[in-house]
């Protein structure tokens, strides 16, 4: 079965960015190639079962097994090794990436206390846009009875948009609700 949100973009978004941008070739249209979901926990240097729990939700809210990331080098001030594991991220692709973002746009998002919109000003120059979470209490997965630790996630949509403003326009008629 096609996700809802894939099937918007083949019949609404392509026509729209086309029209906008004034595209020769279906090609040239940008679409969302990865989102990519990272948990940072520093805590974890401490106490390693925080990270399972953190590992274990993400995969609950994405549908995907998440990997622990380690550090990459040595801090002393922060008692932090080589190789010490310390987040983990989950890469969505395809179908199940379109699952999520169906699912961050329409149900996550709006159950954010005081939700006036994301901003849009988080792209990195190449139509990637980046997002960060406070906690994952917003994704309706998350039973609250089990949650070991309150935290963060930063959400990142790379889309193959060469400009920030063709990766806003895309998302925007994917249906982010982006700040006025």
């Amino acid at each position: 079965m096609v996700p809802r949100l894939k099937e918007r973009y083949k019949k609404e978004v392509i026509p729209h960015l086309m029209k906008e941008f004034s595209y020769r070739n279906l090609m040239e249209v940008p679409k969302v190639q990865k989102v990519v979901l990272n948990v940072g926990l520093g805590e974890a240097i401490q106490n390693i079962k925080l990270l399972d729990a953190a590992q274990k939700e993400l995969s609950l809210i994405t549908g995907q097994k998440a990997v622990v990331t380690k550090a990459k080098k040595s801090i002393a001030s922060f008692k932090l090794r080589k190789g010490m594991p310390i987040g983990c991220k989950v890469t969505l692709r395809g179908n199940i990436m379109y699952e999520f973002l169906d699912r961050l746009i329409s149900l996550a998002l709006p159950r954010i206390r005081d939700f006036k919109g994301v901003s849009g000003k988080s792209f990195d120059g190449r139509g990637n846009y980046s997002l960060g979470l406070k906690e994952q209490f917003i994704f309706s997965e998350i039973d609250y009875d089990k949650v070991e630790i309150v935290h963060g996630l930063d959400v990142i949509i790379c889309t193959s948009a060469e400009t920030n403003k063709e990766g806003k326009a895309l998302l925007g008629y994917l249906g982010m609700p982006f700040k006025n």
